[in-house]
């Protein structure tokens, strides 16, 4: 294709990466296109011009717009880009997948504004944090006399790290609690995003973006059928029930279910935020929790145990500003049921990895169990070398004949400990019931003298 099809001078690699982020979202500005795939650009030009290039050949439309306000408070508007029909044939080929698993042009969600959509595709910036390259300075010509002068080289800005790749995203993926994944049966759901990125330890995570538009008890709702449709299974080659959700992405090494993260999306205050979070919290209390086994099996009045994860979900909740902050590495993770609290007593935000970890779950307490063991273990050791040093010094103390029965007496008899030349056990307690009896005879006689004088004629004597 000539140069003259491209006229506002954009290059390829532009134009290539423009399709790349429209396979992947759908439906997008300018100004996201820009920080999904050329944040190291100058300004957002380089990709208006990319975007008006592809509208030329019919790949991309502009069908709907946008509007935000200004620090001066008036709107602001901006051109939603999606794709064509053909250009989503063309994106197919950037992503690297079939037409058939790329989904719609969003053409109709463009055409309202598609605030929703706009949320995921900064929701997937904010996870992808791509970092800004460099670009080729680009000279300027002021006069036709003068030699072009070469623009300065740019401070770029700085992103904290950032979670896989732009091709590792999908979206609008339907999630079928029955039927198929190209025929959903009525009650399914569809993930507003999909994440694979197994180089990050993330072999698949699903992202729900909340613009608090709906009430809480319907987000908790579509936690429940998340669970329904990762409780689904299908018999393999072996007819062994297996997971359905596996049969198209890799499994992860950590107990549970794949990861839900809920990120919300709307600007309001942290409080706001919270309590909307919390709300959710209790309402899908049963899909995240786990179950409970408590019990040691060396300390029977143990009060410890662990939570089993096998069939929950791991719920990550987040708000976009923190996620855009910090990155999807930094401490912007509430996850559901961790314990951890802050300086005030709200739930503490976690890194990821701390967030997809189970602290309480078994691997801790069979830790614990096994100090337990260790411990009853070294505490019976203990006793039983106790007793046989004992043993040993009552054997090798001297020992002499009784003095009444002559049998051999040591000084430590088991019962208690003796003086040399005393009697052996058996006389001691021999002599002591004598003396108990002698006594309890003496005190029976002096019983009958005392009746005797309190009697009727004992002042006669």
């Amino acid at each position: 294709m000539g140069k003259s099809a491209w006229p506002y001078r954009s290059t390829a690699k532009a134009r290539g990466l423009v399709l790349l982020a429209l396979g992947i979202v759908k439906v997008a500005t300018a100004e996201q296109l820009r920080q999904l795939v050329l944040p190291g650009t100058a300004d957002v030009q380089t990709v208006r011009n990319a975007c008006k290039d592809l509208r030329s050949v019919g790949l991309v439309e502009s069908v709907g717009r946008t509007s935000h306000m200004s620090a001066a408070g008036r709107p602001v508007w901006r051109d939603l880009w999606n794709l064509t029909t053909a250009g989503l044939a063309s994106a197919a080929s950037e992503v690297g997948r079939p037409v058939k698993e790329m989904g719609g042009t969003a053409r109709d969600a463009a055409k309202a504004g598609a605030p929703h959509a706009l949320a995921v595709t900064d929701t997937i910036d904010a996870f992808r944090q791509s970092p800004p390259l460099p670009t080729k300075p680009v000279a300027r010509r002021t006069d036709a006399t003068i030699a072009p002068v070469p623009e300065q080289a740019r401070p770029l800005p700085t992103r904290p790290p950032g979670l896989g790749h732009l091709r590792g995203w999908e979206t609008e993926v339907p999630l079928p609690v029955s039927g198929t994944f190209t025929t959903p049966a009525r009650g399914s759901l569809r993930a507003d995003a999909v994440l694979r990125a197994p180089e990050d330890g993330v072999p698949v995570m699903f992202v729900e973006v909340d613009n608090h538009t709906e009430p809480a008890a319907v987000v908790a709702r579509k936690i429940e059928n998340y669970r329904r449709f990762f409780q689904r299974t299908h018999k393999d080659h072996h007819g062994m029930d297996v997971p359905w959700w596996s049969t198209l992405w890799d499994d992860s090494p950590r107990a549970g279910y794949p990861p839900l993260t809920l990120v919300f999306a709307k600007n309001v205050s942290p409080d706001t935020a919270m309590n909307r979070m919390k709300n959710i919290h209790d309402l899908s209390t049963p899909c995240w929790q786990g179950h409970w086994h408590s019990g040691s099996t060396h300390d029977r009045a143990s009060r410890d145990g662990y939570r089993d994860y096998a069939r929950t979900i791991p719920v990550l909740a987040t708000t976009l500003t923190r996620l855009q902050q910090h990155g999807p590495h930094g401490p912007v993770w509430w996850r559901f049921g961790h314990p951890a609290l802050d300086a005030i007593g709200q739930p503490a935000f976690e890194s990821l990895e701390q967030a997809l970890d189970n602290p309480a779950d078994s691997r801790a307490y069979d830790i614990r169990d096994e100090q337990r063991r260790l411990e009853r273990h070294t505490q019976v050791e203990r006793e039983r070398q106790e007793e046989e040093e004992a043993e040993r010094r009552r054997e090798a103390a001297a020992a002499w004949p009784c003095p009444t029965c002559g049998r051999e007496v040591w000084p430590d008899d088991g019962w208690e400990t003796r003086p040399t030349g005393s009697d052996c056990s058996v006389c001691t307690s021999i002599r002591r019931r004598e003396q108990a009896d002698t006594a309890a005879l003496a005190a029976e006689e002096e019983g009958r003298e005392e009746a005797k004088r309190n009697s009727l004629f004992g002042f006669l004597r």
